[in-house]
């Protein structure tokens, strides 16, 4: 890296050679007042006036240079481009050749013209002192060198061999090597320089760009000596940690920064020896990295690694929005959105917790389901949106009532609770009643007022027998008995409800067992005219004989069936019995299904009547399909869709239980219906309770004016026929007064014994 040619420098690097040359003025002012003095003596001593003359040139030469020096001072070098700092150089080279050349001539004409051994000897030595210090003030510029010590020695030369003397010309030569001798060494100290500053220059740019890279990289870094010491810390690092300007924190130690050196307090007194402890423990491969948690919702994942020395470098990042994302979703998974309790199984982990927290704690436990009733209401009456607001206040009052006790959602409208350890089980009975009555009552949703009952069971056992599945059921089975009791009833477990769940149990596998082998089978009830003069329909209804128990009532096997998911497999059933009978009877006898809830879910009822009509060549009008309002809550636009659609197939479609719901009128006008049956306790006390006629009446007149047949089920005596009758207040009659259930062959016979009946009888042959 040999900078001779001065383009090959690179233009800064020029500049400052250059500039060099402009410096230590005083080494010029001492230059010039030896110069000066020693020429004036060689001139008093010779008495040479050529020397005085020489003086005077030195100062006019020395004028000029300062005179340049200061043009130089006032020039704004970063702007200067190559050429001009070339003038300049130029500029000083002429300057100091001069100098040199004044020096050259004082000592050629000593040894040529004078031929005084001081005069040779002080402009001599006087030169040749100058020589050296052009190596030292000169070095920045080839051609101030090259031109001062030709300027210098070659007068010399010149006198000492026109002189004819052998031996000066032996000496005069030997400034030959002195010359280039000078002139290498000013050369070196220009390369060594010059690689010095280009080798200075890199190393500024590196750090330049390692001060970048690590100022503006994401994670905060700190690199600390084996003592904790911080060598290098970034800017991140400062702002994350809160602890001021990274550059006054260097060799101080890191957890004195850590516990006094933030600028507000928001390090409690353990986090500072936390952070150290955890990254020693990352250092060392104990752990691959750590989370802290700070306030202001701040958390820190650290890394570290050690280093060869012994210290170790802490790498960490803001990860809170990523924390928050996490607890956000765990929030989510463990918690019901809508109310904000714990959902089942974070309850259940709940408990467990407390549990194995507390394994030496004695004392009973208490484990409670709740059930909103007639929460299903609400919603229909309501909508939906005013339920889940009633259901939120619910919520909170439960969790405001609980006290210790752990509250979470079981499903829809319904609640679980553990209550912790208590004195006793009485103590512990008593608080769980003391709840229990303190959550009735009224809730404000929407600016409506609700008056609230919840039922409830509970169970209560020593802690070492809890089972969270077992005592589950076990209050399920006491909510079910406060329910069949009372609303808003309460009840605990008893052994003997144990006794009952297994039996329905058993039942439920009879059951199932049964319709797996066609072990059910189905009784028809007639509806008849309503002068009983003719069947019309008949209604078909699920009869199950167990081997064991004896005939099982319909409401009983019908609700197990329907909690096992097992109905539709009955109504499939019945369908194909009911439209094969009904071919065997005569052809205006219709028959009539009941459809479930869960069979108008899905669209899967469509094929199954279709089915059923295509086996038996049963005519679609001649099957009635009746739903009740319970099938509507749901879904109802679903099931209308697929009423809809089993109508325009030319099936009959009745609703069944009219009247016992809370908004059976406006289902009248939205559902495709041809038959309102009314339900039985429409005509409780008709006879003797006028009001109750009258109400019977006006719900047969509004749906007549709707264009729907009427039939009345439940009427089992002839004064209830009389007044139906009088009033024209039914179409056809379903009850005991005309029929019970009867098997599908006494469909036919009793159709043919009321033709028998009615026909006309023929009148005897008049002889």
């Amino acid at each position: 890296m040999k900078p001779h040619n001065p383009n090959r420098v690179p233009t800064d690097v020029y500049l400052s050679f250059v500039s060099s040359l402009f410096g230590n003025r005083m080494t010029l002012v001492a230059g010039v007042v030896v110069h000066v003095v020693a020429f004036l003596a060689v001139a008093l001593k010779t008495s040479s006036p050529f020397y005085v003359v020489l003086s005077l040139g030195f100062l006019a030469v020395f004028a000029g240079r300062m005179v340049t020096f200061r043009m130089f001072d006032k020039v704004d070098k970063p702007t200067l481009s190559r050429d001009e700092i070339e003038h300049w150089e130029t500029v000083y080279v002429i300057g100091a050749a001069s100098t040199a050349a004044v020096l050259g001539i004082g000592s050629g004409y000593a040894i040529f013209f004078l031929q005084d051994p001081f005069a040779e000897l002080a402009c001599i030595a006087v030169t040749m002192a100058s020589m050296v210090s052009v190596v030292g003030r000169n070095y920045g510029s080839q051609k101030a060198i090259d031109l001062q010590t030709l300027a210098c020695c070659l007068p010399m030369i010149i006198c000492s061999l026109m002189a004819l003397d052998f031996y000066r010309a032996i000496l005069s030569a030997f400034l030959i090597p002195f010359g280039l001798t000078t002139r290498a060494m000013a050369n070196g100290v220009r390369e060594f320089l010059y690689e010095n500053v280009i080798a200075r220059r890199q190393i500024s740019m590196i750090a330049d760009r390692f001060d970048t890279a690590l100022n503006n990289m994401p994670h905060g870094l700190v690199m600390v000596d084996p003592e904790n010491r911080i060598q290098v810390i970034n800017r991140k690092a400062c702002d994350l940690l809160k602890i001021g300007d990274p550059d006054r924190l260097k060799e101080r130690d890191l957890g004195a920064v850590l516990r006094y050196g933030a600028r507000y307090s928001f390090m409690d007194s353990t986090q500072p020896e936390l952070i150290l402890r955890q990254m020693t423990h990352v250092a060392e491969g104990k752990l691959s990295r750590t989370l802290i948690h700070f306030p202001e919702d701040l958390s820190l994942e650290f890394s570290a690694s050690r280093r060869a020395d012994g210290g170790a470098v802490l790498i960490f990042e803001d990860v809170s929005s990523r924390v928050k994302a996490e607890q956000k979703i765990l929030h989510m998974v463990r918690f019901d959105a809508l109310t904000g309790l714990p959902n089942r199984e974070y309850f259940s982990h709940l408990v467990q917790d407390y549990l194995g927290k507390h394994p030496k704690k004695r004392g009973p436990v208490g484990f409670m389901v709740l059930d909103i009733d007639e929460f299903k209401h609400v919603n229909d009456m309501r909508g939906h949106i005013t339920g889940d607001r009633l259901l939120c206040a619910i919520a909170a009052r439960i969790a405001k009532q609980a006290g210790k006790a752990i509250v979470g959602r079981l499903m829809g409208d319904q609640f679980i609770l553990f209550f912790p350890h208590a004195k006793d089980m009485a103590a512990l009975d008593a608080e769980i009643h003391r709840f229990h009555e303190s959550i009735q009552g009224n809730y404000e949703a929407d600016d409506v007022t609700f008056l609230v009952s919840l039922s409830a069971g509970f169970a209560i056992l020593e802690s070492d027998a809890f089972a969270m599945e077992e005592w589950s059921i076990k209050a399920d089975l006491a909510l079910f008995e406060s329910k069949s009791k009372q609303r808003g009833g309460i009840a605990g477990f008893e052994r003997e409800m144990d006794g009952r769940y297994i039996e329905q149990q058993k039942l439920k596998a009879d059951l199932r067992e049964a319709i797996g082998k066609h072990g059910l089978s189905i009784a028809y009830q007639p509806m008849f005219k309503a002068d009983g003069t003719r069947i019309e329909c008949a209604e078909a209804l699920a009869r199950w004989v167990h081997p064991e128990k004896g005939a099982i009532p319909p409401d009983v096997f019908i609700r197990l069936a329907e909690e096992m998911g097992i109905i539709s497999e009955i109504t499939r059933f019945i369908l194909m019995k009911a439209c094969a009978d009904c071919m065997s009877w005569p052809d205006h006898i219709a028959v009539s299904v009941n459809l479930s809830a869960r069979d108008l879910r899905d669209a899967d009822i469509l094929a199954v009547v279709s089915e059923a009509l295509e086996a038996s060549g049963l005519e679609p009008a001649r099957l009635h399909l009746e739903i009740t309002e319970s099938c509507l809550i749901d879904e109802p636009a679903a099931v209308r869709a697929i009423l809809a659609e089993l109508r325009a197939r030319g099936i009959t479609i009745a609703i069944d239980d009219f009247g016992t719901g809370f908004s059976s009128l406006s289902y009248l006008d939205t559902l495709p219906l041809d038959i309102v049956k009314i339900d039985r306790s429409f005509l409780r006390n008709i006879v003797e309770d006028g009001r109750r006629l009258k109400l019977l009446r006006g719900t047969v007149n509004l749906a007549r004016e709707l264009g729907l047949k009427i039939v009345t089920e439940g009427v089992e005596t002839t004064e209830q026929l009389a007044l139906l009758n009088k009033y024209r207040a039914t179409d056809l009659v379903q009850g005991y007064v005309f029929s019970p259930a009867v098997p599908a062959q006494n469909i036919a016979i009793l159709s043919q014994s009321l033709s028998r009946r009615t026909a006309p009888r023929r009148r005897p042959k008049v002889a």
